[in-house]
This record gives C-alpha cells, structure tokens and sequence, in this order.
C-alpha cells in the first residue's frame, strides 16, 4: 500500500507537455511547494509538511519520474531537463491557483528548485535549497577519492542501457545504499517509509536514471548559459547542507553567493535526509526564509 501524507489531500495535476504529477495538498495561506530528492517520494516532507500546514497551503508533489506521478520516456533530452521539472511545478502551482509561491527542494528537487528561480524568477518569491550546490558546480568539486560519494551520479551519466540493467539487477541494494549511506539517524526513515522508497524507486529505474542523465548534459548546458549570461537568483535564498566543503575542498557558501546574491546559508548536523531527521531545524528554517 502506498504510503501518503496523513491530513492532506492527494491530487494528480496537469504539469509540462501533458505529464501528471501526484501531489499532496493541504494547510492554508501562503504557498510552500516542497520537492523531494532522491531515492524519495513526497512522503520525505510529512514532518515538515505538518509543521506548516497551520501557516501555509502545503504542496508536496512527486517530480516527474518519480513516484506515483507519470514516467514518460527519455525521448529526448528535455524530457528530464530540471528546465522541463521545472516547468511542471510552475504549472502544477497555477492550476491550484498560485500564480506565485515558495520553493524548496531536498537533493534531485533542490536541483528543480534552483531551475524554477532562475527560469521563474517571476513566481518564485522565495527558494530553499538542501544539500547540493548546482549541477554545474557540483561536476566542478566531484574531484579526487573524495568523489566516490557521487559514484553514482558517474554511473547514471552512461550512455542508456548499462546503467538501467545493472540498477535494476538488484534495485533494492542499490537505492537502499544511499538510504543507509546518508543517514546520520537511520531511525529518521523507518521501516514502513523505507519499504515505500525502495517499492517506488524499484518502479521507477528508467525514468531516476533519464533524471541523472540529463544532469550530465542539458543542465550543465543550461547552468553554463545561465553563468555566461551573469543571471542570478532574484529572490531571497536559503542554503541548508552538510558541511560538503569541508569533506570535498570548496567553498560551499561562496558557490551559492555567486548565484544567490541574498543569501542565508546553514550547515547542519543532520543527515543528508535532513527534512526527515532534523524537521523541526527544517521547518524553522522555512520559516526564516519566508519572513525576509
């Protein structure tokens, strides 16, 4: 059985060029739309979903691929481009009314996120991004042995066909590696909600590995132009992360404060899955982000 958000009314709304995304929907006020990561569904969100439903309408969809929302083929590159899952929140948002909204993003959904602000500067009034720093920046300090902790990202680059049989030859090892690997408190995932991610990610290899791919080419094409262009992110932006300068050599907040030019950035104590470990740190740090 499919796990969902407790209280929140679960929808399929039309996204980009005729895909569906599956979304939870609740609370009042002001709109929050929160995007997952990966290997993760919506459900990742249902602590700090419930600690902002009282102040604001809560959305929480699965992006595309993903989930229970549609998995069209790879026909293309822009099928998975964060250009393209981007364009399905800012769709998915209007036709719940929201002409403009608050944007956060954990990992994959953080990558969507950051897409949305600079293509959308114009809807998206506040951005919260998780634990990654852009696509471009991110094949910039993957260098060294330190870089085995993005193994997969490498193996999801290949070309299509290896990547897919090999992921799928034993999906459950693979997609709960990360769920072990980048858990500081694995009791923050418990089994119920572990069991969900591993029965979806299972479902989902084809579409998760396009996803990856697409981060190896026509995101870094896009960030590339962004960056030759000098555009920024317009609105107020909130960076949470693990102390990923420190372990790779970078300078994590200054990466950001070259896109973010208003920018608040956190480390954190939590684990990657740090929506599911540390919500209340989250939450607060919503919260915050939504006041400037």
């Amino acid at each position: 059985m499919t796990l969902t958000l407790p209280g929140f009314d679960h929808l399929r709304l039309p996204g980009a060029d005729g895909v569906e995304l599956a979304a939870a929907v609740g609370g009042s006020g002001s709109p929050v739309v929160l995007l997952h990561g990966f290997p993760q569904t919506h459900l990742m969100w249902r602590h700090v979903a419930e600690r902002l439903r009282d102040e604001h309408m809560v959305i929480c969809p699965d992006l595309r691929g993903y989930g229970a929302s549609d998995k069209p083929a790879a026909t293309d590159p822009d099928v998975y481009a964060k250009r393209t899952m981007a364009a399905d929140v800012v769709a998915l948002a209007a036709e719940l009314g929201h002409e403009r909204f608050a944007l956060v993003g954990h990992d994959r959904g953080a990558l969507v996120a950051f897409r949305a602000g600079l293509d959308h500067p114009e809807t998206v009034t506040h951005l919260g991004i998780l634990d990654v720093v852009p696509t471009l920046d991110m094949w910039n300090v993957l260098r060294g042995v330190p870089a085995a902790v993005g193994y997969h990202l490498f193996l999801m680059a290949q070309p299509p066909g290896l990547p897919e049989a090999m992921i799928a030859a034993s999906a459950d090892a693979f997609f709960g590696s990360f769920l072990d690997a980048w858990a500081a408190d694995p009791a923050a995932v418990p089994e119920d909600v572990r069991a969900e991610y591993l029965r979806a990610s299972a479902a989902a290899v084809t579409s998760i590995v396009a996803d990856y791919r697409a981060s190896s080419d026509i995101d870094v094409t896009h960030d590339q132009a962004d960056l030759d262009a000098g555009s920024q992110l317009a609105m107020p932006v909130t960076v949470v992360q693990q102390d990923w300068g420190a372990q790779l050599g970078f300078d994590a907040a200054g990466v950001w404060r070259a896109w973010a030019p208003d920018l608040d950035h956190r480390l954190t104590r939590a684990g990657h899955f740090m929506a599911e470990e540390a919500p209340d740190e989250i939450a607060a740090a919503v919260r915050d982000l939504l006041a400037r």
